[in-house]
């Protein structure tokens, strides 16, 4: 009776689950319906940024943009340029990578465009140098250019899923890691298999992590007591370490459900999250 009662308890969370992906999935879709991108730029847009800052950015973001063909408008980065600032982001549902850098001059509206992968690779080329990066949007073309050289390419012609509810995360717990560590504790340590995403997919090598009382982030394995960790990609993990590109970083865990936010501890503008998984039974 038991067992069967156990049995019952997992289909009802599994139920739960696949009811709250779905309800954000929902969500997501309606942000998009309430809050689209702004329309191409009638008047060109144009500003100037350090372009090592600017490299920066993009190599903080670049590792989780999607390439799934079905979702094109993750197919690239999305450039949002403000008054003095530009922020870009990449997502492939899965995780998401956000970064901030100054401008330095800025001339023209609010504007939102997404850099496909392939423009978005060939600006971070140019970007070598220690001088101003000149960024012009006009119509829906976007142009790069650093001294005498220039690259030139269309934006994608799709709207990027609303990032801002994302920016300000309720605060969780945080928990301060030594990179190389974690690195080695992540690359050396037990895995667990996740459920398959599709019928015919592989499941996925998952690393669980528990944060103790004293704040110590440690990855768990079989019979270690997983009551109160949480499940990620392990190779996901690992990408967003290196993208995050300092000796030291924060973790920031939420509830089983929510996203975990790893952290500069110098840069509160550039992060990334990462959605947790479900493990097989």
């Amino acid at each position: 009776m038991r067992g069967l009662l156990q049995a019952h308890l997992r289909r009802l969370e599994r139920g739960l689950s696949d009811a709250r992906e779905e309800f954000s999935a929902l969500r997501a879709r309606l942000d998009r319906r309430e809050n689209p991108m702004p329309a191409l730029p009638a008047t060109p847009v144009h500003l100037a940024l350090p372009a090592p800052e600017l490299a920066a950015a993009l190599d903080a973001v670049r590792f989780a943009a999607g390439t799934d063909p079905e979702l094109p408008m993750l197919g690239g980065v999305l450039l949002d340029i403000e008054d003095d600032a530009l922020r870009v982001v990449a997502t492939d549902r899965y995780r998401m990578a956000i970064a901030r850098t100054r401008t330095t001059t800025h001339d023209g509206p609010h504007t939102q465009v997404i850099a496909p992968l392939p423009l978005t690779d060939a600006i971070r080329a140019l970007l070598d140098g220690e001088e101003t990066a000149q960024l012009a949007v006009e119509g829906d073309l976007l142009t790069l250019g650093t001294g005498d050289r220039r690259t030139t390419g269309r934006c994608l012609d799709h709207d990027f899923p609303d990032c801002r509810r994302l920016l300000d995360l309720p605060t969780g717990r945080r928990a301060r890691i030594d990179t190389a560590v974690f690195r080695t504790a992540l690359e050396t340590g037990p895995v667990h298999a996740s459920e398959p995403p599709q019928q015919d997919g592989a499941p996925r090598d998952l690393s669980v992590l528990r944060v103790t009382a004293d704040g110590t982030v440690t990855v768990c394995g079989d019979g270690d007591d997983t009551s109160d960790a949480v499940a990620f990609d392990r190779d996901y993990l690992l990408h967003a370490l290196t993208a995050a590109a300092r000796p030291t970083l924060t973790l920031e865990f939420g509830t089983p459900a929510t996203p975990l936010a790893v952290r500069r501890p110098d840069d509160e503008d550039t992060f990334s999250i990462l959605m947790p998984v479900r493990l097989s039974e």
